[in-house]
């Protein structure tokens, strides 16, 4: 399957409204960067090398972001670290267990509120939407339309981003500050979507869609008669024994967090801080926030069982092929969960982008190793003559405090290799 290139600058900034999915590619760094070996090993390595951790983090301050944590897991052995600022007018340091927005992270717990549902043979995967939520779709489409299409991002319905954020479309943060405190809901924001033109045929073409999630949402609450985030709350939240991940109730982070500063590719400068908004409009497409221990701890118990049955998890881990525009496989999709292939392994995880801040999440597939990673700076990279994004600095530096943290110490010695950028695949990765 192949994604589709955007067809012009303004829906690329509209479509990056909620979720860029960063993945790693190996794209050669500018000719003024020092290149970074990746690694050359087949597998991890064990244990931690928290100086070589603290020095690859400090350099993704170091290349521009203003502030960043990170929390490293292998086995029973942790690292927790943080480099930058939270606030860049008081130069208020960030620390590795601050509350951050995840954004599209909250898939994950979506889909598995979902999955409990088909555990209990509440909801079929391969049903129709219509058999759950008769009129929410057109008739057709609610007929041909499976709960697995939307949580594999195969249903082909649009987005809904540009119609809540209308001016984005001309690069603008218009929309953006006037929408701060509004309420929207649910059924508004599949309206939206369905305005938006179709990506493909139900079944037929991965495309990345917020709208997928909310109506999943939509489906949890009609079949457990319990509020979608409620629901998970309990269910998912809880059941994981997380103790700072919530769904907020106001339009403030819950206990100590940094600013989020979107720069919007240039076109918000100075970068402008959206850390007070009303995240209604991410609903359970993007509105969880969460710490990086929280997040590991989340796919930890996710990956080792704990949160659903075996029949479920496989489920969840049967995927559909991301391509770039010249049809290389970027990643595999499951249910609100992605793989990610290294030198070392298989990875398995989300990320979120949200207005000004930015999450990874990456698992072994045992849970054994593990890196969160959050920053709050958004869409920093400037776009070309056609609209596309180009690697920054940062993706860089990014990239090689990833396989730090996920491949070992060889990651920050081999010869001869490079270490991933990371992109949002929505905004169509390239490879040199």
């Amino acid at each position: 399957m192949t994604l589709a290139r955007p067809p012009h600058r303004g829906r690329t900034i509209a479509g990056l409204g909620l979720s860029a999915i960063l993945v790693t590619g190996t794209v050669a760094p500018p000719a003024s960067a020092e290149p970074v070996p990746a690694s050359a090993s087949a597998g991890q390595e064990t244990g931690l090398d928290r100086e070589a951790l603290r020095r690859s983090l400090d350099s993704v301050h170091e290349a521009g972001m203003y502030g960043a944590y990170s929390a490293v897991r292998d086995g029973g052995a942790k690292w927790l670290g943080a480099a930058g600022v939270a606030d860049v007018r008081t130069r208020r340091p960030v620390h590795p267990r601050m509350v951050h927005r995840v954004g599209s992270i909250t898939k994950t717990f979506t889909a598995v509120a979902i999955l409990q549902q088909v555990g209990r043979g509440r909801v079929e995967l391969d049903a129709p939407v219509a058999r759950y939520l008769p009129g929410l779709l057109p008739d057709d489409l609610g007929r041909r339309t499976t709960v697995r299409m939307l949580l594999n991002h195969t249903s082909g319905i649009g987005d809904y981003v540009a119609g809540a954020f209308p001016s984005l479309v001309q690069a603008s943060p218009q929309s953006l500050d006037e929408h701060r405190f509004r309420r929207i809901s649910p059924p508004e924001l599949v309206r939206f979507a369905l305005e938006a033109p179709r990506t493909g045929e139900p079944g037929q073409v991965w495309s990345y869609s917020n709208a997928n999630y909310v109506i999943a949402g939509l489906l949890l609450e009609k079949v457990t008669g319990t509020g979608a985030e409620a629901y998970i709350t309990r269910h998912v939240i809880h059941a994981a024994g997380l103790r700072d991940t919530s769904f907020p109730r106001t339009p403030v982070i819950p206990g100590p967090h940094s600013k989020a500063y979107e720069a919007l590719y240039g076109y918000i400068d100075p970068p402008r801080d959206y850390s007070v908004y009303d995240m209604s409009w991410a609903s359970t497409a993007g509105a969880v926030v969460s710490t990086m221990e929280d997040l590991n701890r989340f796919y930890r118990e996710l990956l080792g069982g704990g949160l659903l049955a075996p029949a479920q998890l496989a489920q969840m881990r049967t995927t559909v092929p991301v391509t770039d525009a010249e049809g290389n496989v970027v990643m595999n999709y499951g249910l609100g969960i992605y793989a990610q292939d290294l030198p070392c392994g298989r990875f398995w995880g989300h990320d979120g982008a949200v207005f000004g801040m930015g999450t990874v999440s990456l698992s072994s597939q045992d849970g054994g190793r593990q890196l969160s990673l959050g920053f709050n700076l958004m869409k920093y990279q400037r776009l070309d003559a056609n609209g596309y994004p180009q690697p920054h600095a940062i993706d860089y530096a990014m990239g090689s405090h990833f396989m730090q943290a996920l491949c070992g110490p060889s990651a920050a010695t081999a010869k001869g290799s490079r270490p991933p950028v990371l992109l949002p695949t929505q905004q169509v990765l390239v490879k040199r």
